[in-house]
């Protein structure tokens, strides 16, 4: 490669920096994030502080006292908690990227073409009817990232993008909770759970056994480690809102739902006996081996791909410098009737869509007009 080719390609910026979302991203596009990472810092720092704690004054005892393994599991469930943790945290949780400037212009000017009937200006439609496994669902419109979104994709209006199998959005993790990154979520939780249950029993293994010594009682163990105390005050508070929280995700797990679907009641019956969840297995086993042991789908993001110029074109993306010299990205789409059409698509109901629902079933797409 020449040297002049290597600037070149140094100068050039990568697409998490023109991203058009509110995520932040490090590690030069590498981890991922909401814009709201404060109470993601303070879940962080609570497990972090409360762990050494317990391996500065309790651990010891229990290997002298007790056995070595006791520490040893405490040391285990600690590292697959904070990496579950910073797993869940730092990837993209399923983000449907935003649809290109002539994939819009063209649905638009084709569904303006069918519908006019004047001078009056139509919306595209805001729904299309789809079949998945024998029921039918409507795909919503997104006017914001202009695109139909796949069954179960939601629009998170903290992080202003779609996500695919939408949860939730999760501030103690500092990010969406969706297709790529459920699995390491309720992980995080399961993991976490044990964590609490395991440092709140051991705490309390150390003061009984200290307090049972010769020449001492449970008072005096009680004075004689006040870490011992603080950390079974977090961690039996920590139990009551963790372990439902794992024994609510479990249910879910097990009836193959989203938070966001059991919360809407997607699949109730109590209006309609008939309605059922066709993403849901014929047992609680299948949908559970789904969520653990599925692959994990690819990121539909290109977050370190460079910003060719047919991306700028493509996506609207403008560059101008500040007062202080650095480039600043402004995404500016246009939506004039004369672009040129580069995709036989619309706004992307083709792609995405069929490859999410062909993982269940064959599909039927209808517009709704």
């Amino acid at each position: 490669m020449r040297q002049g080719e290597y600037r070149s390609i140094r100068m050039m910026r990568r697409k998490w920096e023109v991203f058009p979302g509110h995520n932040q991203f490090c590690c030069n596009g590498r981890c991922m994030l909401s814009h709201e990472t404060g109470v993601f810092k303070l879940t962080f720092v609570l497990i972090v502080v409360t762990g050494a704690l317990f391996f500065i004054f309790d651990a010891p005892y229990l290997w002298e006292h007790v056995h070595p393994v006791l520490p040893i599991m405490g040391a285990l469930l600690f590292a697959w908690t904070i990496a579950f943790l910073f797993r869940t945290a730092c990837m993209d949780p399923g983000i449907l990227p935003h649809s290109a400037i002539q994939e819009s212009e063209f649905y638009e000017k084709a569904h303006f073409e069918q519908n006019q009937t004047g001078s009056s200006y139509v919306p595209p439609a805001r729904t299309r009817d789809v079949v998945v496994n024998g029921k039918a669902m409507k795909l919503k419109y997104c006017f914001t990232c202009k695109v139909f979104r796949p069954p179960r994709t939601s629009h998170c209006s903290m992080c202003n993008t779609c996500v695919q199998n939408f949860d939730h959005h999760c501030p103690w993790v500092g990010n969406c909770v969706g297709k790529r990154n459920y699995r390491y979520f309720f992980l995080f939780l399961f993991t976490l759970s044990l964590l609490c249950v395991y440092i709140f029993a051991s705490v309390i293994c150390h003061l009984v056994l200290e307090g049972k010594e010769e020449d001492n009682s449970f008072g005096d163990a009680l004075q004689a480690n006040p870490a011992s105390i603080l950390e079974a005050v977090v961690s039996f508070f920590s139990i009551w809102s963790v372990v439902g929280l794992t024994g609510y995700h479990c249910q879910l797990v097990a009836t193959g739902q989203t938070t966001n679907e059991d919360i809407k009641g997607s699949y109730s019956r109590k209006r309609d006996p008939d309605n059922f969840n066709p993403f849901s297995s014929d047992s609680w086993c299948g949908n559970c081996f789904y969520v653990i042991c599925s692959p994990i789908p690819p990121s539909l993001v290109d977050k370190r791909g460079f910003v060719s110029y047919q991306y700028e074109v493509d996506y609207g993306i403008e560059s101008h410098r500040d007062q202080y010299g650095s480039v600043v990205a402004t995404q500016q789409p246009s939506f004039s009737s004369g672009t040129a059409v580069r995709s036989a698509h619309g706004p992307g109901v083709s792609k995405v869509i069929e490859d999410t629902v062909q993982l269940h079933t064959n599909m039927e797409i209808n517009d709704t007009r």
